[in-house]
C-alpha cells in the first residue's frame, strides 16, 4: 500500500501540498481534452488503448470508488450503473464493461463525463484534510497522473489512424540543438541499496528496499537519437536476425516492422500531426525488441533496473523534459537521466523480495501484472513533472511501444 504524506510537526504543510497536487492534477486532465471533440475523445484505436473520455471518467471513478463512497457521508454515487463502464481491471469491484469496447462509448457524452468530474472534485475537498486519508489521496493523485500520460499517448495513437494526419495542437515542432558526443557515467560495482527508501510517496511495487550485487559497468550519458536509429536501418538492423532475440524476431517477421512507430519517410507523426523528423532528438516509440537488437548492434547492452538506478539516485527526478502544462509533448534530447522517454532495462517486472500486495482492491494496482513484462525507468515528455523517482518502474509488455519508449545504452566495464 502507499504510504500516507509524512507526519509529525509538518503534517499541515504535507496537507497543503497534497491537496494543491490534487487540484492541479485534475485541472491539467481537463487542460488536455480542451482541443478535443466529442468524436476525438470518445475513439479507441486497440485493446491497449483507451478513449480520452474513458480516461476522464476512470480517474473520477477511482476517487468516488476508493475515497467517496467509504469516507464521505452522506454520497451518493453520480451514476448507479457507470462504475460498470468506467471500472478498469479491479475484480474486487465487479464486473464491468470489456477492454476493447470502450471505445463503444458514444454514451456518455464528453460533457457529461465533466460535469461528473466537477461535482467528484468539489465531493473530495473536505477529504484533502484528512491525515488518515492522505495515503489513499497521493495514490489517487498519482493514478490520475499514470492515466494523464496514457491519455496523451492514447489519443495520438488514435489521431494516426487518420488519414489526414490531424493535429491536436498547431503549430511547429522546435529544433533540438544537435546531440552531444556519447559519454559514459562509470561505476565500481559492488553491493547498492535499491528500491524505496521510505521517504515519501512510493507505488507498492518500489520496495521493499534491498540489496543487489553489481558487477563493474557504465551507462551512458544520453539517450540514443533519430538519427543513430536511422543508421541502424541503414545498415539492415531489422533485416539481421542474428541481432534479435528469438521472440523478437518472430514479430519483426509477423507485423512487418521495419521502423519505430509513427515513422514515415523523414516525418514522424507527433501531436502536432506530421513533422519533421529531427535527427538530433531521442528515439521514441520501440519496443523492448527493438531496443536489445539496437543495443547488440552497438555493440552494447540494455542496463539492469538496479544499474540505471544507482547512476539516477545522483540525478534530480524533477528535471529533465517533463510535462508542465497542456502542450504537445516531444522529445527534446539533453544530458537529464529523467524525462524524453521511458528507457528500456534487460530487467523482469518481478517482485522485490518481502513483497506483499496491499490489503482490498488496491492491492490489484500493480503485484498482478507481474508476469511476462519488462521494467522501463526514468520518465517522458508527457509523465508530470514530479510524478517519477528514482525507484520508479514502469512495466510493458516486449512488443509494446505506443508508449513514449526509448533506450539508453550500457555495457560492462
Amino acid at each position: 500500500m502507499p504510504r500516507s504524506a509524512p507526519q509529525g510537526e509538518h503534517r499541515d504543510d504535507a496537507g497543503a501540498v497534497l491537496a494543491a497536487s490534487f487540484r492541479a492534477t485534475r485541472a491539467l486532465t481537463e487542460a488536455l481534452v480542451v482541443p478535443l471533440s466529442d468524436a476525438d475523445a470518445s475513439l479507441q484505436s486497440m485493446d491497449d488503448a483507451s478513449p480520452a473520455k474513458w480516461h476522464l471518467a476512470h480517474t473520477t471513478w477511482f476517487w468516488e470508488t476508493f475515497l467517496l463512497r467509504d469516507h464521505a457521508p452522506g454520497y451518493r454515487p453520480y451514476r448507479d450503473n457507470w462504475p460498470f463502464l468506467f471500472n478498469s481491471y479491479y475484480e474486487a469491484e465487479g464486473a464491468r464493461i470489456g477492454r476493447g469496447q470502450r471505445g463503444m462509448l458514444s454514451r456518455p457524452a464528453l460533457a457529461e463525463v465533466l460535469e461528473w468530474r466537477a461535482v467528484v472534485t468539489g465531493a473530495m475537498t473536505p477529504l484533502l484534510d484528512d491525515p488518515a486519508l492522505a495515503g489513499l489521496v497521493a495514490l489517487g493523485v498519482a493514478h490520475e497522473q499514470q492515466h494523464i500520460e496514457l491519455l496523451l499517448t492514447d489519443i495520438k495513437h488514435a489521431l494516426f489512424q487518420n488519414p489526414l494526419g490531424p493535429a491536436m495542437w498547431e503549430g511547429s515542432a522546435p529544433v533540438t540543438t544537435p546531440a552531444a558526443p556519447l559519454g559514459w557515467h562509470h561505476h565500481p560495482g559492488g553491493i547498492a541499496l535499491v528500491g524505496d527508501g521510505a521517504t515519501g510517496f512510493a507505488f507498492d511495487n518500489e520496495g521493499p528496499r534491498h540489496r543487489v550485487l553489481l558487477e563493474p559497468f557504465a551507462l551512458a550519458d544520453r539517450l540514443v537519437t533519430n538519427g543513430e536509429w536511422a543508421e541502424f536501418i541503414a545498415d539492415g538492423g531489422y533485416d539481421n536476425p542474428r541481432l534479435w532475440l528469438a521472440d523478437g524476431w518472430g514479430w519483426v517477421q509477423r507485423e512487418g516492422i521495419a521502423a519505430p512507430m509513427y515513422w514515415q519517410d523523414n516525418q514522424h507523426f507527433t501531436h502536432q500531426g506530421w513533422q519533421a523528423r529531427d535527427p538530433h532528438a531521442p528515439v521514441t516509440h520501440i519496443s523492448h525488441f527493438e531496443a536489445d537488437a539496437f543495443a547488440t548492434w552497438a555493440g552494447a547492452r540494455l542496463p539492469t533496473e538496479f544499474e540505471w538506478e544507482v547512476i539516477a539516485a545522483l540525478h534530480d527526478p524533477a528535471t529533465g523534459n517533463q510535462l508542465d502544462t497542456a502542450a504537445p509533448p516531444l522529445p527534446r534530447g539533453g544530458a537529464d537521466m529523467f524525462g524524453d522517454c521511458w528507457q528500456f532495462t534487460r530487467s523482469a517486472y518481478l517482485p522485490y523480495p518481502g513483497f506483499r500486495p496491499a490489503e482490498g482492491a488496491v492491492g490489484e494496482y500493480n503485484g498482478k501484472f507481474m508476469s511476462g513484462q519488462v521494467v522501463l525507468r526514468g520518465a517522458s515528455c508527457a509523465t508530470v513533472r514530479g510524478h517519477s523517482r528514482r525507484s520508479y518502474r514502469n512495466f510493458f509488455y516486449p512488443n509494446q511501444r505506443w508508449q513514449f519508449t526509448g533506450l539508453r545504452l550500457a555495457k560492462d566495464a
